[in-house]
C-alpha cells in the first residue's frame, strides 16, 4: 500500500531543494529558472520513529526496517495552469495521482533568486497554487454534471446519488472554496465523493522555506503563513530548505546533531516534513518484531485487522484468523513478548478488532 505526497510550488521556491534534501539524492535539478523540474522525480523516505529501534533490541532482531512515505517533486505551477498555461495540464495530471499535497512557500528574501510575481508573498503564492487548482475542478465538475443529469431524469439512480455530492461540492467551488468542504459523512455517499478525484479534496500542508537564520524561530513570512493555515485548520512547519541540504551531505549522526544544536534546532526540518506528511494522511503504524527481523507498517487510521494484515500480504487478509496483538507500552515495559505474554498483555483480536498506533501484532491465517 503506497502512500505520497506531491511536493508543490511556484517556481524558484525551494521545491527541489527539498526533494532533493528530503531523498538525500541529486535526482532532482535545482536550479534558478522556471520549470527545472519538467517530469516528476520520486523519492521514498523512512519515516523517523524511535520506537522501532526499541523493540528491535527486545525483540533481538537482526534487521530494522522502517515504514516509507513517498513524496514526488512536481513542475513548478504559474497563472493559468488550470488552462494549460507553462506546464500546467502536466502539473494538474501529476497532482492529481497523489494523496496529499505539500505546499512549498517562499518565505526568504533574495535578489539573487527571481520570483515569479516580482515580490515575496506566501500568503499570496498559496493562494495562486490553491485557485489553479479549484479552477481545474470547477471545470471539471461542470463537465460532468450535465450529462449525469439527464441520466438522472431518465431514473439512473446511480446518476441521482453522483450528482447528490457533486452539487455542494460545485457551489463551494463557484464561492472560490476547496471542494474538500463539502466532504459527506455518509459511507456511501463518501466513497462517491472520492470517486469525483478532485484537486482541492487533497489535504494540505505548507511548508515555509525560510532564510538560514530564520530556521528555528521562522519570521514575519512564515507567521502570515501560520495565520493562514490555523484559519484553515491545517498544518504548516517551517524549514530552511538550504540548511535541510547541507545536513543531508553529513553522514556521521554526531556531526549531524551537532550542526543542528549550533543552529539551535532540536532535529531536521525534513523529519518534521516526514511526521507531518505521514499525519496528513491520516495514517498510523503497527509493527511486527521477530528475531529476523523488526518492521514498521503503515494503514490508514481506522483501519480493521484484516485490512492491516492485507499490508503485509494479501493472503493474511484473504485467510484471516485472528491477531494476536501487544500494545507498544505493554510491550516495552513487559520486556519483549513472552514478558507480554506471561503477564497476560497480549489480547487475540478478531476481524471486527480496529488497529491502534503502535500495535504489535502477530497475524494468524489459513488459505
Amino acid at each position: 500500500m503506497g502512500f505520497n505526497c506531491g511536493i508543490v510550488g511556484l517556481p524558484n521556491v525551494g521545491k527541489s531543494t527539498l526533494f532533493n534534501a528530503l531523498t538525500a539524492t541529486a535526482a532532482a535539478q535545482a536550479a534558478n529558472f522556471p520549470f527545472c523540474t519538467i517530469e516528476p522525480n520520486v523519492g521514498r523516505v523512512a519515516v523517523p520513529d524511535d520506537r522501532l529501534d526499541k523493540l528491535a533490541v527486545l525483540g533481538k532482531s537482526a534487521k530494522v526496517i522502517p515504514t516509507q512515505l513517498e513524496f514526488v517533486d512536481i513542475a513548478g505551477l504559474v497563472r493559468g495552469a488550470s488552462k494549460g498555461e507553462g506546464l500546467g495540464n502536466q502539473f494538474l495530471a501529476n497532482i492529481r495521482e497523489t494523496d496529499a499535497i505539500v505546499s512549498v512557500l517562499r518565505c526568504f528574501e533574495d535578489e539573487n533568486v527571481t520570483h515569479v510575481d516580482g515580490s515575496v508573498d506566501p500568503v499570496r503564492d498559496a493562494e495562486t497554487i490553491e485557485t489553479e487548482l479549484l479552477l481545474a475542478d470547477l471545470e471539471s465538475l461542470e463537465k460532468r454534471i450535465v450529462p449525469l443529469g439527464k441520466k438522472a431524469k431518465g431514473g439512473d439512480a446511480l446518476a441521482k446519488a453522483q450528482i447528490a455530492v457533486m452539487e455542494p461540492a460545485l457551489a463551494l467551488l463557484r464561492e472560490g472554496k476547496p471542494a474538500r468542504l463539502a466532504k459527506p459523512d455518509d459511507p456511501e455517499a463518501l466513497k462517491l465523493f472520492h470517486q469525483l478525484n478532485l484537486l482541492s479534496t487533497k489535504p494540505v500542508l505548507y511548508v515555509c522555506n525560510v532564510d538560514e537564520g530564520s530556521a528555528a524561530e521562522g519570521n514575519a513570512f512564515s507567521a502570515k503563513v501560520a495565520q493562514k493555515a490555523a484559519a484553515e485548520s491545517a498544518a504548516h512547519v517551517v524549514i530552511s530548505a538550504a540548511i535541510e541540504a547541507e545536513v543531508a551531505q553529513l553522514e556521521d549522526p554526531d556531526e549531524k546533531a551537532a550542526f543542528l544544536e549550533d543552529l539551535g534546532l532540536a532535529e531536521t526540518g525534513l523529519t518534521r516534513v516526514i511526521r507531518a506528511g505521514y499525519g496528513l494522511l491520516d495514517l498510523l503504524t503497527f509493527f511486527t518484531v521477530g528475531p529476523k527481523e523488526a518492521r514498521a507498517w503503515t494503514v490508514r487510521r481506522g483501519a480493521k485487522a484484516p485490512e492491516a494484515a492485507g499490508v503485509i500480504h494479501t493472503d493474511f487478509e484473504r485467510g484471516f484468523i485472528r491477531a494476536e496483538t501487544i500494545a507498544y507500552d505493554d510491550f516495552i515495559a513487559c520486556g519483549g513478548e513472552q514478558g507480554a505474554k506471561d503477564t497476560g498483555k497480549m489480547r487475540s483480536e478478531g476481524k471486527d478488532y480496529v488497529v491502534q498506533d503502535g500495535d504489535v501484532v502477530h497475524f494468524l491465517f489459513n488459505v
